[in-house]
């Protein structure tokens, strides 16, 4: 062998050498170069978003689904239930195991909580982040999918929770039923505050409700560099993320977090069926999550009618329980309430019907019986303006006080036979209501009030003589009704000018039937106590105590004197004695100037022939005889012009003679007032009326039973 092929072969070896040395140098560094740019891929580049879940690229457990447009369901109504939705891959938030800092991360998601209830739901949603994707052995309602009993605050769990909290467990040290918190390894929250956002323009803070079924964005950033965790909550309606924060935690989450782990959420119901639902998610490592695109998000599902008979049936004494146990201040309060709105019930008044009134209803009408509602007061109750919270229809309610419950259903069922009264003149009994020591009557509510006020009380307006006339002649009518047209003779036994009311037309209505009894045609009224107003009552009905409708025609003469006259039926006077109206008016008759006595007021404005028919129909009516008085079929027809009325002469009725209040009777009636003396009649006449004549003073009422008395008669 020669030198050169020696030589020759001796480069060869050294070159070969060489170029495998630089190989494996080669190999070396490209591996290198793969870990690195796989450690530096894993830090920066874990990214996604999600608008709408329609690809589906979301690993699901428990009874989550994705709906038909793409909405993640975590839950629905099914009870004692859990969702999990992660993300199929791990996230790298550390370049290793041993890695004492974990890498920044944002994420941001668009959520919403519906419940079958307005006030209750399930236990909320979370953001998770765990080593695995099952969570094994969690459990659903106060666990909500990713804790148990035993493993609640263990160390070991490396588990990090954002949740929004709707139900509040005061064994994990809950702040309320409605609230974000940020939780490790357990329940217990690190730091929670009530759901809401800060605005941007002037950082006031504004309540969110979680359960109200809209839709809300969530913020969670974590800055590994300064150990720093945010959430923030805001609704989708405004712009942008709110610039404070909801909830601000110094943590260090390296001792938490392992290298790997995988993010999504979990949701869990209780004994309320609710859904939880995601519509879109964003999530990145070290850098800002892409903001979601809301006019691309799926739809809410439309809130269909509610089943009740479910409800009913089961889920309604479940939450009743939970009420119960969570609310005692609640149950108190609803104690007293009821006491506030008792009533007296028994069984016979169940057949009533709708002749009965809730309590509660006439004390909402009246606002709770407000002096600014009081429309009068009499010897027998205060009377109260009010309006049906439900058909808002005006009405009058009557409060009359009674102790005894003898004879109650007697009277209750005449009062529900008196509101069967259908006539335009007569003011409508529309039901009652009974409590304990308390009757409430309840009628049509009259705009004008009484006719009493308009004619003695410096009304805001004065009755001239056409309207004086149509009230007469309607009241009139009214009793007519009452004694001949009904299928029962009513009397009313309390016929007065205050007891006539005025409608909005001015119309009048004769009310107050708390002193009417009823009997059949061609009876006798078996009715044998003294009830009225003095000046009212008839001779025969203070002697006997038995009201009649002849008892009624003599009340009605006072009613018409007072109308005409414009003065009450005994007026204290200035002298000794008091004045007695039908006494002066007969005066005036018998002294041939019965115009005279007409009220100063009308002005000399009035139908002269209608003026003079209505005094002398009411000296006719106030006949102490009752045999000589007129029925209301008769007076109605003698106000209407149908037959004409006889001269008072030819009744027997002179103007040396009359014989129209015998003394026999008013004695008694003295007894039970006596602070107003009842005179026998005389022929003198008092002087001229005018318009500061003491004449016209309000004398005090004088009804002849108190209350009392007049409960226990009529009770």
């Amino acid at each position: 062998m020669t030198s050169t092929t020696i030589n020759r072969l001796i480069r060869r070896e050294v070159l070969s050498r060489v170029w495998g040395e630089r190989l494996v140098m080669f190999f070396k560094l490209a591996i290198l170069a793969v870990y690195i740019l796989g450690s530096f891929a894993a830090s920066q580049d874990q990214n996604f978003s999600f608008n709408g879940f329609l690809s589906k690229k979301l690993s699901l457990g428990g009874i989550a689904e994705f709906t038909s447009n793409g909405i993640l369901q975590l839950t629905n109504a099914s009870r004692q239930q859990v969702g999990h939705a992660f993300y199929p891959d791990t996230i790298r938030f550390k370049n290793s195991s041993n890695s004492s800092t974990t890498f920044s991360f944002s994420t941001t998601f668009v959520f919403a909580i519906r419940s079958a209830y307005p006030t209750l739901s399930g236990h909320g949603i979370a953001f998770v982040i765990a080593p695995t994707r099952g969570i094994p052995h969690a459990l659903p309602s106060h666990y909500p999918g990713f804790f148990n009993e035993t493993n609640n605050g263990n160390s070991n769990n490396h588990i990090v929770v954002v949740e929004l909290d709707t139900i509040q467990m005061r064994e994990f040290g809950d702040i309320n039923d409605n609230h974000v918190g940020i939780d490790i390894n357990g329940l217990n929250s690190s730091m929670s505050y009530p759901a809401g956002y800060y605005a941007n323009n002037g950082g006031q803070f504004q309540n969110l409700t979680l359960i109200s079924g809209k839709a809300m964005q969530v913020w969670v950033e974590y800055n590994g560099v300064d150990k720093q965790m945010n959430v923030t909550l805001a609704p989708i309606n405004i712009v942008g993320k709110p610039n404070k924060p909801l909830l601000s935690l110094s943590v260090d989450l390296s001792s938490v977090i392992e290298e790997t782990m995988y993010v999504g959420f979990s949701s869990s119901t209780g004994s309320v069926g609710t859904s939880h639902y995601v519509l879109g998610w964003s999530f990145k490592i070290n850098g800002q999550a892409q903001e979601l695109s809301l006019s691309q998000l799926p739809k809410l599902p439309r809130i269909g009618p509610k089943k009740t008979s479910r409800v009913l049936t089961i889920e309604l004494p479940v939450i009743s329980i939970v009420l119960v146990s969570a609310a005692i201040s609640g149950a108190v309060y609803y104690i007293r309430r009821r006491r506030k709105f008792a009533e007296v019930l028994e069984d016979w008044e169940l057949c009533y019907g709708t002749h009965r009134f809730k309590y509660k209803a006439l004390y909402i009408a009246t606002k709770g019986f407000r002096e600014k509602e009081l429309l009068g007061a009499g010897g027998f109750g205060r009377v109260y303006r009010g309006v049906l919270p439900s058909s808002k229809f005006e009405i009058a309610v009557k409060r009359v006080s009674h102790e005894s419950r003898q004879g109650m259903k007697e009277f209750v069922a005449e009062i529900v036979s008196i509101g069967r009264l259908r006539h335009w003149n007569l003011v409508q009994l529309l039901g009652y209501c009974r409590r304990i020591g308390e009757l409430l009557l309840v009628y049509d509510y009259m705009p004008n009030g009484s006719l009493d006020k308009v004619l003695h009380d410096q009304p805001m307006f004065s009755l001239n003589w056409n309207h004086r006339f149509r009230v007469i002649k309607g009241v009139a009518s009214g009793l007519f009704y009452l004694h001949e047209e009904w299928e029962q003779v009513v009397v009313h036994r309390d016929v007065k000018v205050s007891n006539v009311l005025l409608d909005g037309e001015l119309n009048g209505r004769l009310g107050d039937f708390g002193l009417a009894r009823l009997y059949d045609h061609g009876t006798d009224p078996q009715t044998t106590r003294v009830v009225g107003t003095l000046g009212y009552l008839a001779p025969e009905h203070m002697r006997t105590g038995k009201a009649t409708t002849s008892t009624d025609v003599y009340a009605f003469g006072a009613f018409l004197l007072e109308v005409a006259c414009g003065r009450r039926p005994i007026e204290p006077r200035a002298q000794s004695e008091n004045l007695i109206l039908v006494d002066w008016v007969f005066a005036c008759w018998s002294r041939g100037d019965i115009r005279r006595a007409v009220d100063p007021n009308l002005d000399a404005n009035y139908v002269v022939e209608e003026v003079e028919l209505v005094m002398k129909l009411g000296l006719m009516c106030s006949n102490s005889e009752p045999s000589a008085r007129p029925s209301m079929r008769q007076v109605l027809q003698y106000l209407e012009g149908e037959i004409a009325m006889p001269e008072l002469t030819s009744l027997g009725i002179s103007a040396t003679g009359l014989t129209f209040t015998h003394r026999e009777g008013f004695d008694d009636v003295a007894m039970s007032c006596p602070k107003m003396p009842v005179r026998v009649v005389d022929n003198s006449v008092p002087p001229q009326v005018s318009g500061a004549d003491p004449g016209h003073t309000s004398p005090p009422a004088c009804t002849l039973l108190s209350v009392g008395q007049m409960t226990e008669l009529i009770f």
